[in-house]
């Protein structure tokens, strides 16, 4: 199992894709793991070097001790990219990832080539906190069943949910795996996040991706991010919730595929 040793824990990480290829990075939502990329990996793979990675208390990376914070996420990504010799990337992910993502824009300008935001927040508002507020506490109170039912009909649209309904009902198991106890630390990080006043430092070219139907972290608040970072490009995608990338998966290649392509060194 591939780990980098990043400010003193191992971070598990996975490269695909040819070698001298420019690298996309995918930060992981807060529940998600590199295997939740299943649907993106094999075909952005045949275009660029695709880093997939768990932070800090996810998964297969160690779990320490909290607290945890999104600028923490940040820094080890940068760690991440110096062990691993990647000298700049085209940096993305979704939701929770996504913030990270930004952050790592902010503070690592020089590292960052292009940034892709999907489904994410740079402020919370009140009502996103008390949609999520239960996965908090199912999370304090080791209760997989309630993490899923508290969270399932937020992060897809109903659409999906009708025709996914025997997967839903089969992943109390799949969330049973969730150390509860990491999961709430990066619940509070998550809570602290606030730099929309810092988004006008991103200075490199931005795709912003929407579900139509997010109903969690919607347009208002890509739209917040599309105002403030100068080079945005701004896609919504129709008929989709909150986990764009497995409600649809070929959209979302397409427009990260074209992205990417599009603001390599050497655009192919």
């Amino acid at each position: 199992m591939p780990t980098a040793l990043v400010n003193g824990i191992n971070l598990y990480y996975e490269l695909h894709g040819p070698q001298d290829a420019e690298v996309l990075v995918l930060s992981n939502g807060i529940m998600m793991s590199t295997a939740s990329w299943g649907f993106q990996t094999a075909e952005l793979a045949k275009h660029m070097r695709v880093l997939l990675y768990d932070c800090r208390g996810m998964w297969k990376s160690d779990h320490p001790k909290g607290p945890y914070s999104m600028e923490q996420h940040a820094d080890d990504l940068k760690g991440l990219l110096d062990a691993l010799g990647i000298r700049q990337a085209h940096i993305g992910g979704i939701s929770y990832g996504s913030e990270i993502s930004m952050l790592f824009a902010i503070r690592y300008p020089q590292y960052t080539r292009s940034l892709i935001v999907m489904d994410g927040v740079s402020e919370i508002h009140p009502l996103l906190k008390g949609q999520t507020y239960p996965w908090l506490m199912a999370a304090k109170n080791n209760d997989p069943e309630l993490l899923l039912r508290t969270s399932y009909h937020l992060n897809f649209a109903e659409e999906w949910i009708r025709a996914n309904q025997t997967f839903i009902d089969n992943s109390v198991a799949r969330y049973a795996e969730i150390d509860m106890a990491a999961l709430a630390e990066l619940m509070k990080a998550f809570y602290n996040l606030d730099f929309t006043g810092q988004l006008s430092q991103i200075k490199v070219p931005t795709l912003l991706i929407v579900g139509e139907g997010d109903l969690i972290k919607g347009r208002e608040y890509a739209e917040i991010i599309a105002s403030r970072i100068p080079q945005t490009e701004f896609a919504i995608i129709p008929q989709a919730g909150h986990a764009v990338c497995l409600e649809k998966p070929a959209m979302v290649n397409t427009l990260l595929i074209g992205f990417v392509k599009k603001h390599m060194s050497v655009p192919e």
